[in-house]
């Protein structure tokens, strides 16, 4: 009888934590949106509030807006009143006027601003919200950027990641362990900033990361008018290339493995879903897909491959000084 008694508490304690689990996976996050002039607002809003859509993420929606947008910035000025209208009339999202008024209204917070030269004043209003953050890439608008707001995040203790969606679609390896990698993908260079590679040289960096991880050490870059190549080396004597060409190019990724083989992804597609999911894991509580660390290195990296073009395509070392601030 006492035995039995046991089994029956041990049956119903693990059956308590059992649902708490499933209902902390199932509760809906309110998320709202800093930055309403990035493509990624209206589409990361369509897969999370449309129930019916074929590639629906469950467990959050896009519930409140800010509209930011720098008038300044071509990309920005263009097209933040059409994403701005389809928020409102298609998906009946509310605007406020200022980021501190989504604090109440939201568990996370999803900073798309195309203008990455406006997230330091972004972010730091974000922060005092107190809660979670993804940041869209670039995470900052130059090197000493990022790392002055990875400090700040530190020392007021922000919970936020900031990653490239392709990082998500690469398959993972199926046997052994990449000792190299070439990388290809489009390589549309942005202007106003000075990593003019974080405006799609980045993806294919990100997926160079993906597959060989932080520990490159020096840069060197090739420029022409219409290609970059990028070759790296690791501090353990990998090396990684990425292959960059405009004005357009499809996304693909050959690993180099330990056990004398090699995989190949080609024809890589653009999917946000992995990475909202990605996201709605680290809102609930989960450990960042992208360390702080591992970010600040793929922003030293584009500063490195952007000074060695400046000097005529000698390598550049990446700072871990830098990176330890």
């Amino acid at each position: 009888m006492l035995l039995f008694r046991r089994c029956t508490r041990l049956t119903l304690a693990l059956t308590l934590l059992y649902c708490v689990h499933i209902q902390a996976q199932t509760l809906q996050l309110r998320l709202g949106i800093i930055g309403t002039d990035s493509t990624h607002a209206e589409e990361f809003t369509r897969i999370l509030n449309d129930t019916h859509a074929k590639d629906h993420v469950p467990g959050a929606r896009v519930v409140v807006a800010y509209r930011g947008g720098n008038p300044l910035v071509a990309l920005s000025r263009d097209r933040i009143a059409s994403i701005t209208e389809a928020l409102q009339r298609r998906w009946k999202i509310p605007f406020v006027d200022r980021i501190h008024d989504l604090c109440p209204r939201v568990d996370g917070l999803l900073l798309l601003s195309v203008d990455a030269s406006s997230r330091p004043q972004e972010f730091v209003e974000a922060a005092a919200c107190g809660k979670p953050i993804f940041v869209d890439k670039p995470f900052a608008s130059s090197l000493a950027a990022a790392t002055s707001l990875a400090a700040y995040a530190a020392s007021h203790h922000v919970r936020w990641f900031s990653a490239s969606a392709m990082r998500f679609v690469l398959p993972k390896l199926k046997s052994g362990n990449a000792r190299g990698a070439d990388v290809w993908g489009p390589g549309v260079l942005g202007t106003g900033s000075s990593l003019d590679l974080s405006w799609y040289g980045i993806h294919s960096i990100s997926i160079l990361y993906a597959l060989l991880g932080p520990g490159a050490e020096s840069v060197t870059r090739l420029h022409t008018a219409n290609s970059d190549v990028l070759t790296a080396a690791w501090k353990d004597g990998r090396v990684g290339v990425v292959h960059l060409f405009r004005p357009d190019f499809p996304f693909g990724a050959t690993a180099f493995l330990d056990n004398r083989s090699s995989e190949t992804f080609a024809n890589l597609q653009i999917d946000y879903v992995p990475l909202l999911q990605a996201i709605l894991a680290f809102m609930r509580g989960g450990k960042p897909p992208v360390s702080t660390e591992e970010t600040l290195e793929i922003m030293a990296f584009m500063d490195a491959a952007h000074r060695s073009m400046q000097h005529g395509g000698i390598p550049m070392r990446i700072d871990s000084a830098t990176l330890a601030q």
